[in-house]
């Protein structure tokens, strides 16, 4: 099973861990990232995220197929914000469900390390001093 969502709506991530929870599944792991407030010792105010949503849609859509064929997962969701984050607010969310933690492991840090390369997905951080477009890097 796979969920995918881009959302201008905060994330949910208590919803998120509920429906890939699975008595079948001995192994759950879930990253969830967070706004953090400095970047290289710059305070950062805020974030904003833009997509091109069908595009990042799909390639979402890709990376949990691909999970599935590389590891024995059973259930895989990805889900990211658009918009104005504040610090401390959640723009990804991944959760991944296997019977063994290891699958769920490396499906997981697999998902989130290319989704920031190849999910048109931007993010902008804003100082007291300017704003900067940040290239993807896991």
């Amino acid at each position: 099973m796979i969920e995918i969502k881009i959302s201008e709506k905060p994330l949910q991530t208590s919803t998120c861990i509920e429906w890939v929870m699975s008595p079948a599944c001995g192994g759950i792991d879930v990253f969830i990232g967070t706004v953090r407030n400095a970047t290289k010792g710059k305070q950062v105010l805020r974030l904003e995220f833009e997509a091109y949503e069908a595009m990042a849609l799909k390639e979402m859509q890709k990376l949990a197929e691909q999970a599935f064929e590389k590891w024995d997962v059973q259930k895989v969701l990805i889900h990211h914000r658009t918009g104005v984050l504040q610090v401390g607010e959640v723009p990804v969310i991944i959760a991944v469900a296997a019977a063994h933690r290891a699958a769920a492991f490396d499906a997981c840090r697999y998902i989130i390390d290319t989704l920031k390369e190849t999910v048109p997905i931007w993010k902008r951080e804003f100082f007291e001093d300017g704003d900067v477009w940040v290239a993807a890097h896991p």
